[in-house]
Protein backbone atom coordinates (compact mmCIF):
# COMPACT_ATOMS: atom_id res chain seq x y z
CA UNK A 1 0.00 0.00 0.00
CA UNK A 2 2.81 2.40 0.91
CA UNK A 3 4.50 1.51 -2.36
CA UNK A 4 1.36 2.29 -4.33
CA UNK A 5 0.97 5.68 -2.59
CA UNK A 6 4.61 6.51 -3.35
CA UNK A 7 4.14 5.72 -7.02
CA UNK A 8 1.02 7.90 -7.18
CA UNK A 9 2.86 10.83 -5.56
CA UNK A 10 5.79 10.45 -7.94
CA UNK A 11 3.45 10.46 -10.90
CA UNK A 12 1.75 13.59 -9.64
CA UNK A 13 5.09 15.36 -9.21
CA UNK A 14 6.18 14.34 -12.70
CA UNK A 15 2.98 15.77 -14.19
CA UNK A 16 3.51 18.98 -12.23
CA UNK A 17 7.07 19.35 -13.49
CA UNK A 18 5.92 18.66 -17.03
CA UNK A 19 3.28 21.35 -16.68
CA UNK A 20 5.92 23.84 -15.42
CA UNK A 21 8.17 22.93 -18.33
CA UNK A 22 5.30 23.36 -20.75
CA UNK A 23 4.51 26.79 -19.32
CA UNK A 24 8.14 27.90 -19.51
CA UNK A 25 8.43 26.58 -23.05
CA UNK A 26 5.25 28.38 -24.05
CA UNK A 27 6.50 31.63 -22.50
CA UNK A 28 9.84 31.30 -24.32
CA UNK A 29 8.12 30.56 -27.60
CA UNK A 30 5.83 33.54 -27.14
CA UNK A 31 8.80 35.76 -26.34
CA UNK A 32 10.66 34.47 -29.41
CA UNK A 33 7.57 35.02 -31.52
CA UNK A 34 7.30 38.57 -30.25
CA UNK A 35 10.97 39.18 -31.01
CA UNK A 36 10.65 37.65 -34.46
CA UNK A 37 7.55 39.72 -35.09
CA UNK A 38 9.38 42.89 -34.07
CA UNK A 39 12.36 41.98 -36.25
CA UNK A 40 10.10 41.23 -39.19
CA UNK A 41 8.28 44.52 -38.72
CA UNK A 42 11.58 46.38 -38.62
CA UNK A 43 12.80 44.55 -41.71
CA UNK A 44 9.64 45.45 -43.61
CA UNK A 45 10.48 49.12 -43.20
CA UNK A 46 14.01 48.60 -44.55
CA UNK A 47 15.13 48.72 -48.18
CA UNK A 48 12.79 47.02 -50.64
CA UNK A 49 15.52 44.63 -51.76
CA UNK A 50 15.36 42.60 -48.53
CA UNK A 51 14.89 38.95 -49.49
CA UNK A 52 11.20 38.13 -49.04
CA UNK A 53 11.67 34.35 -49.17
CA UNK A 54 14.14 34.23 -46.29
CA UNK A 55 17.02 33.16 -48.56
CA UNK A 56 20.51 33.47 -47.11
CA UNK A 57 23.08 34.56 -49.70
CA UNK A 58 26.60 33.16 -49.41
CA UNK A 59 29.29 35.61 -50.50
CA UNK A 60 33.00 34.91 -50.76
CA UNK A 61 35.37 37.83 -50.13
CA UNK A 62 38.97 37.54 -51.27
CA UNK A 63 41.11 40.49 -50.13
CA UNK A 64 44.68 40.64 -51.38
CA UNK A 65 46.33 41.97 -48.24
CA UNK A 66 45.41 43.68 -45.00
CA UNK A 67 45.85 47.43 -45.05
CA UNK A 68 43.72 50.48 -44.35
CA UNK A 69 42.30 51.11 -47.83
CA UNK A 70 41.34 47.51 -48.65
CA UNK A 71 39.99 46.95 -45.13
CA UNK A 72 37.73 49.99 -45.52
CA UNK A 73 36.46 48.79 -48.91
CA UNK A 74 35.59 45.36 -47.51
CA UNK A 75 33.77 46.91 -44.55
CA UNK A 76 31.79 49.25 -46.79
CA UNK A 77 30.76 46.31 -48.97
CA UNK A 78 29.56 44.27 -46.00
CA UNK A 79 27.71 47.21 -44.45
CA UNK A 80 25.86 47.97 -47.69
CA UNK A 81 24.67 44.38 -48.06
CA UNK A 82 23.62 44.15 -44.42
CA UNK A 83 21.58 47.30 -44.86
CA UNK A 84 20.09 46.39 -48.23
CA UNK A 85 19.35 42.71 -47.64
CA UNK A 86 19.08 42.50 -43.86
CA UNK A 87 21.62 41.27 -41.31
CA UNK A 88 20.48 37.65 -41.41
CA UNK A 89 20.21 37.44 -45.19
CA UNK A 90 23.93 37.43 -45.96
CA UNK A 91 26.71 35.07 -44.89
CA UNK A 92 30.28 36.15 -45.63
CA UNK A 93 33.28 33.90 -46.12
CA UNK A 94 36.02 36.52 -45.76
CA UNK A 95 39.60 35.46 -46.53
CA UNK A 96 42.89 37.35 -46.86
CA UNK A 97 45.56 36.25 -49.34
CA UNK A 98 48.44 37.89 -47.42
CA UNK A 99 49.68 39.55 -50.59
CA UNK A 100 50.20 36.27 -52.45
CA UNK A 101 48.61 35.81 -55.89
CA UNK A 102 48.77 32.04 -55.54
CA UNK A 103 46.72 32.30 -52.35
CA UNK A 104 44.14 34.32 -54.27
CA UNK A 105 43.68 31.46 -56.72
CA UNK A 106 43.32 28.92 -53.90
CA UNK A 107 40.79 31.06 -52.05
CA UNK A 108 38.66 31.83 -55.09
CA UNK A 109 38.67 28.22 -56.31
CA UNK A 110 37.37 27.29 -52.86
CA UNK A 111 34.53 29.76 -53.24
CA UNK A 112 33.65 28.24 -56.63
CA UNK A 113 33.71 24.70 -55.20
CA UNK A 114 31.40 25.80 -52.39
CA UNK A 115 28.96 27.35 -54.86
CA UNK A 116 28.83 30.85 -53.38
CA UNK A 117 26.25 33.22 -54.80
CA UNK A 118 28.73 36.06 -55.47
CA UNK A 119 32.44 36.80 -55.13
CA UNK A 120 33.97 40.10 -54.03
CA UNK A 121 37.51 40.48 -55.39
CA UNK A 122 39.23 43.20 -53.37
CA UNK A 123 42.27 44.32 -55.45
CA UNK A 124 43.65 43.27 -58.82
CA UNK A 125 45.14 39.84 -58.06
CA UNK A 126 41.88 38.49 -56.56
CA UNK A 127 39.97 39.83 -59.58
CA UNK A 128 42.32 38.09 -61.98
CA UNK A 129 42.04 34.86 -59.99
CA UNK A 130 38.24 35.07 -60.00
CA UNK A 131 38.19 35.70 -63.74
CA UNK A 132 40.16 32.48 -64.23
CA UNK A 133 38.12 30.48 -61.74
CA UNK A 134 34.54 31.05 -62.91
CA UNK A 135 32.52 32.32 -65.83
CA UNK A 136 29.19 31.74 -64.08
CA UNK A 137 29.27 33.15 -60.54
CA UNK A 138 28.88 36.96 -60.46
CA UNK A 139 32.17 38.63 -59.56
CA UNK A 140 32.45 42.22 -58.33
CA UNK A 141 35.82 43.89 -58.03
CA UNK A 142 36.71 46.81 -55.82
CA UNK A 143 39.95 48.74 -55.28
CA UNK A 144 40.74 48.02 -58.95
CA UNK A 145 42.40 50.90 -60.75
CA UNK A 146 41.80 49.92 -64.37
CA UNK A 147 39.74 46.88 -65.40
CA UNK A 148 41.01 46.93 -68.97
CA UNK A 149 44.59 46.57 -67.73
CA UNK A 150 43.74 44.03 -65.03
CA UNK A 151 41.76 41.80 -67.40
CA UNK A 152 43.72 42.49 -70.59
CA UNK A 153 40.79 44.05 -72.45
CA UNK A 154 41.85 45.98 -75.56
CA UNK A 155 38.50 47.50 -76.58
CA UNK A 156 37.30 48.91 -73.25
CA UNK A 157 33.77 50.35 -73.35
CA UNK A 158 33.03 50.75 -69.65
CA UNK A 159 31.66 47.26 -69.04
CA UNK A 160 33.55 43.97 -68.84
CA UNK A 161 30.70 42.22 -70.63
CA UNK A 162 30.70 38.87 -68.83
CA UNK A 163 30.18 37.83 -65.21
CA UNK A 164 32.42 40.64 -63.88
CA UNK A 165 31.83 44.25 -62.90
CA UNK A 166 32.63 46.42 -59.89
CA UNK A 167 34.17 49.71 -58.84
CA UNK A 168 37.43 51.51 -59.61
CA UNK A 169 39.62 53.38 -57.14
CA UNK A 170 41.25 55.52 -59.82
CA UNK A 171 41.50 59.14 -58.73
CA UNK A 172 42.03 61.64 -61.58
CA UNK A 173 45.71 61.32 -62.45
CA UNK A 174 45.82 64.69 -64.20
CA UNK A 175 44.69 66.30 -60.95
CA UNK A 176 47.35 64.39 -59.01
CA UNK A 177 50.01 65.68 -61.39
CA UNK A 178 48.61 69.19 -60.94
CA UNK A 179 48.86 68.71 -57.17
CA UNK A 180 52.59 68.04 -57.47
CA UNK A 181 52.95 71.22 -59.53
CA UNK A 182 50.92 73.18 -56.99
CA UNK A 183 52.88 72.00 -53.98
CA UNK A 184 56.37 71.84 -55.49
CA UNK A 185 56.65 74.34 -58.36
CA UNK A 186 60.44 74.55 -58.02
CA UNK A 187 61.06 70.81 -58.17
CA UNK A 188 62.86 69.49 -61.24
CA UNK A 189 62.68 65.70 -60.92
CA UNK A 190 59.88 63.33 -59.91
CA UNK A 191 60.53 59.70 -59.07
CA UNK A 192 57.75 57.16 -59.59
CA UNK A 193 57.97 54.51 -56.85
CA UNK A 194 55.80 51.42 -57.40
CA UNK A 195 55.59 47.64 -57.55
CA UNK A 196 56.30 46.30 -61.04
CA UNK A 197 54.27 43.15 -60.27
CA UNK A 198 51.04 45.16 -59.99
CA UNK A 199 49.63 45.90 -63.47
CA UNK A 200 47.47 48.76 -62.25
CA UNK A 201 50.47 50.48 -60.67
CA UNK A 202 52.26 50.28 -64.01
CA UNK A 203 49.19 51.73 -65.70
CA UNK A 204 49.03 54.69 -63.31
CA UNK A 205 52.71 55.42 -63.80
CA UNK A 206 52.29 55.30 -67.58
CA UNK A 207 49.51 57.87 -67.44
CA UNK A 208 50.88 60.27 -64.84
CA UNK A 209 54.33 60.27 -66.41
CA UNK A 210 52.78 61.86 -69.49
CA UNK A 211 51.15 64.62 -67.44
CA UNK A 212 54.32 65.30 -65.43
CA UNK A 213 56.45 65.44 -68.57
CA UNK A 214 54.06 67.98 -70.05
CA UNK A 215 54.54 70.09 -66.92
CA UNK A 216 58.30 70.10 -67.49
CA UNK A 217 59.45 67.57 -64.89
CA UNK A 218 62.18 65.01 -65.45
CA UNK A 219 60.55 61.69 -64.58
CA UNK A 220 62.30 58.46 -63.60
CA UNK A 221 60.83 55.14 -62.52
CA UNK A 222 61.90 53.15 -59.46
CA UNK A 223 60.20 49.77 -59.37
CA UNK A 224 60.43 47.16 -56.63
CA UNK A 225 59.28 43.60 -57.22
CA UNK A 226 58.06 42.72 -53.71
CA UNK A 227 58.45 43.70 -50.07
CA UNK A 228 62.06 42.49 -49.96
CA UNK A 229 63.46 45.35 -52.05
CA UNK A 230 61.15 48.20 -51.05
CA UNK A 231 63.71 49.89 -48.80
CA UNK A 232 66.62 49.75 -51.24
CA UNK A 233 64.56 50.97 -54.19
CA UNK A 234 63.01 53.75 -52.06
CA UNK A 235 66.52 54.85 -51.08
CA UNK A 236 67.59 55.04 -54.72
CA UNK A 237 64.46 57.06 -55.55
CA UNK A 238 65.09 59.45 -52.65
CA UNK A 239 68.71 59.94 -53.68
CA UNK A 240 67.73 60.97 -57.21
CA UNK A 241 64.37 62.79 -56.88
CA UNK A 242 63.09 66.14 -55.66
CA UNK A 243 59.61 64.64 -55.21
CA UNK A 244 58.39 61.03 -55.20
CA UNK A 245 54.99 59.91 -56.46
CA UNK A 246 53.52 56.57 -55.30
CA UNK A 247 50.35 55.37 -57.08
CA UNK A 248 47.62 53.30 -55.45
CA UNK A 249 49.84 50.27 -54.91
CA UNK A 250 49.09 47.45 -52.50
CA UNK A 251 52.71 46.50 -51.86
CA UNK A 252 53.62 50.11 -51.11
CA UNK A 253 50.57 50.42 -48.87
CA UNK A 254 51.77 47.45 -46.85
CA UNK A 255 55.27 48.93 -46.47
CA UNK A 256 54.69 52.61 -45.71
CA UNK A 257 56.77 52.50 -42.53
CA UNK A 258 59.79 51.21 -44.43
CA UNK A 259 59.35 53.92 -47.06
CA UNK A 260 58.87 56.64 -44.44
CA UNK A 261 62.09 55.57 -42.73
CA UNK A 262 63.87 56.44 -45.97
CA UNK A 263 62.11 59.52 -47.34
CA UNK A 264 61.51 61.52 -44.16
CA UNK A 265 65.19 61.59 -43.07
CA UNK A 266 66.13 62.32 -46.70
CA UNK A 267 63.71 65.29 -46.72
CA UNK A 268 62.07 64.07 -49.93
CA UNK A 269 58.27 64.57 -50.01
CA UNK A 270 55.94 61.84 -51.25
CA UNK A 271 52.67 62.57 -53.02
CA UNK A 272 50.51 59.45 -52.84
CA UNK A 273 47.70 58.07 -54.94
CA UNK A 274 45.55 57.28 -51.92
CA UNK A 275 45.07 58.23 -48.27
CA UNK A 276 46.41 55.06 -46.65
CA UNK A 277 49.83 55.45 -48.27
CA UNK A 278 49.84 59.17 -47.51
CA UNK A 279 49.05 58.47 -43.86
CA UNK A 280 52.14 56.32 -43.60
CA UNK A 281 54.81 58.00 -45.70
CA UNK A 282 53.32 60.85 -47.73
CA UNK A 283 52.66 64.55 -47.41
CA UNK A 284 49.63 64.92 -49.67
CA UNK A 285 47.11 62.97 -51.70
CA UNK A 286 44.04 63.39 -53.85
CA UNK A 287 41.99 60.88 -51.98
CA UNK A 288 38.83 58.87 -52.44
CA UNK A 289 36.90 57.15 -49.66
CA UNK A 290 37.55 53.42 -49.89
CA UNK A 291 34.67 52.79 -47.51
CA UNK A 292 32.30 54.61 -49.88
CA UNK A 293 33.79 52.70 -52.80
CA UNK A 294 33.14 49.38 -51.06
CA UNK A 295 29.65 50.51 -50.09
CA UNK A 296 28.85 51.28 -53.75
CA UNK A 297 30.08 47.79 -54.65
CA UNK A 298 27.77 46.33 -52.02
CA UNK A 299 24.84 48.21 -53.54
CA UNK A 300 25.71 46.64 -56.89
CA UNK A 301 25.77 43.21 -55.23
CA UNK A 302 22.33 43.76 -53.71
CA UNK A 303 20.90 44.57 -57.14
CA UNK A 304 22.39 41.38 -58.57
CA UNK A 305 21.31 39.08 -55.75
CA UNK A 306 17.89 40.43 -54.82
CA UNK A 307 16.74 42.23 -57.95
CA UNK A 308 18.22 39.93 -60.58
CA UNK A 309 20.34 42.63 -62.22
CA UNK A 310 22.56 41.40 -65.06
CA UNK A 311 26.17 41.82 -63.97
CA UNK A 312 27.38 41.72 -67.58
CA UNK A 313 25.44 44.91 -68.33
CA UNK A 314 26.58 46.83 -65.24
CA UNK A 315 29.18 49.54 -65.99
CA UNK A 316 32.21 49.82 -63.74
CA UNK A 317 31.57 52.61 -61.24
CA UNK A 318 33.95 55.21 -59.82
CA UNK A 319 34.26 57.02 -56.49
CA UNK A 320 31.86 59.99 -56.51
CA UNK A 321 34.19 62.47 -54.80
CA UNK A 322 37.88 63.25 -54.38
CA UNK A 323 39.44 65.36 -51.64
CA UNK A 324 42.81 67.07 -51.31
CA UNK A 325 44.34 65.84 -48.06
CA UNK A 326 47.65 66.22 -46.23
CA UNK A 327 49.62 64.41 -43.56
CA UNK A 328 50.16 67.06 -40.88
CA UNK A 329 53.05 65.30 -39.11
CA UNK A 330 55.03 64.64 -42.28
CA UNK A 331 54.38 68.15 -43.64
CA UNK A 332 55.69 69.61 -40.39
CA UNK A 333 58.75 67.37 -40.46
CA UNK A 334 59.57 68.53 -43.99
CA UNK A 335 58.62 72.19 -43.47
CA UNK A 336 55.69 72.10 -45.91
CA UNK A 337 52.66 74.36 -45.48
CA UNK A 338 49.73 72.97 -47.50
CA UNK A 339 47.22 75.33 -49.15
CA UNK A 340 44.07 76.20 -47.23
CA UNK A 341 41.83 73.95 -49.31
CA UNK A 342 43.68 70.81 -48.17
CA UNK A 343 42.11 68.74 -45.37
CA UNK A 344 44.25 67.16 -42.67
CA UNK A 345 44.08 63.39 -42.53
CA UNK A 346 42.31 62.48 -39.31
Amino acid sequence: MKKAVSLMMAAAMTMGLAACGSTASTDTAASAADTASSTEAAASTADSTVAADGKVYNIGICQLVQHEALDAATQGFKDALAEKLGEGSVKFDEQNASGDSANCATIVNGFVSNGVDLILANATAPLQAAAQATADIPVLGTSITDYATALDISDWTGTVGNNISGTSDLAPLDQQAAMIQELFPDAKSVGLLYCSAEPNSVYQCDVIEGYLTEEGYTVARYAFTDTNDVTSVAQTAADNSDVIYIPTDNTAASNTEAIANVVIPAKVPVVAGEEGICSGCGVATLSISYYDLGYATGEMAAKILADGADVSAMPVEFAPNVTKKYNAANCEALGITPPSDYVAIG
